[in-house]
């Protein structure tokens, strides 16, 4: 379930996505944040120089395996403008952070890419919990996922179309 101290947070993660876009990388955008609201890392796609696994989740899981004891991993929340991958679910797991909660949803991306006539991606969309079962999530949101559709629409060089399907 989505509260509305959600929101500023998954705002913000669209903001990094639209970030990534305009440095030529695929928009995506997520934070860390602790239990009590604070932002602790935030980071948007940076695969543009060629390095596939430089996904923003990836980068908070090592981020707070580095800095955060198991604890408050465990009780921290990673927002998304896109569900995990399934090597960002794995390395969410292994790390043991929270609840994640993502604006638009692997499946969605599947639909959009398709509808665009762009190649699906090298792995298999699995949804997170299939990767990591047991752990919170809370996605998609309607509106934002739209928004997020726009910006992958904006990538593949075509408007967000009416005829959205999410």
């Amino acid at each position: 379930m989505i509260h509305d101290e959600d929101m500023p947070h998954l705002e913000r993660c669209l903001r990094l996505a639209e970030e990534a876009l305009e440095a030529g990388d695929e928009p995506f955008g997520s934070l860390l944040v602790a239990a009590d609201g604070r932002v602790l890392f935030e980071d948007r796609n940076r695969i543009a120089d060629g390095d596939a696994t430089r996904h923003p989740e990836f980068a908070i899981a090592r981020w707070a395996a580095e800095h955060l004891s198991p604890e408050e991993r465990a009780t921290a929340t990673v927002y998304t403008s896109g569900e995990h991958c399934p090597m960002c679910a794995a390395a969410h797991g292994w790390v043991g952070l929270g609840r994640i909660v993502y604006a638009s949803s692997a499946e969605q991306l599947v639909g959009w890419l398709r509808e665009l006539g762009v190649a699906p991606p090298p792995v298999a969309p699995l949804p997170i919990q299939r990767v990591v079962p047991g752990v919170r999530v809370d996605g998609p949101v309607t509106g934002l996922d739209r928004r997020v559709h726009g910006l992958h629409a904006r990538l593949h060089g075509a408007d967000a179309t009416p005829g959205y399907r999410g």
